[in-house]
């Protein structure tokens, strides 16, 4: 899932490397410099800047990760909403 202001969208994460992800999206959107992507399997919220973006593809730097268990930093307050909207707990 990616979060950033006015956008709150479903990803898949297809690829994943030491420095960055590869995203997909279900449509082309226009992305903000910087993203949470929300990766539900492992709780975590990363911090992200895009990279590059094609189609409904994007690519981005990976920041700070941080657990979206327990108390997180106020910054990440809406991904751990939406995760815990999503099923999270």
């Amino acid at each position: 899932m990616i979060v950033a202001p006015s956008v709150d969208l479903v990803c898949l994460i297809v690829d994943r490397s030491t420095r960055g992800l590869k995203i997909r999206m279900d449509r082309a959107l226009s992305l903000p410099a910087r993203v949470i992507v929300i990766d539900l399997e492992q709780a975590v919220a990363i911090e992200a800047e895009v990279a590059w973006s094609k189609g409904n593809e994007a690519g981005l730097k990976e920041g700070a990760r941080t657990s979206l268990r327990g108390l997180v930093p106020s910054r990440l307050a809406t991904a751990r909403a939406a995760w815990v909207r999503v099923g999270g707990r």
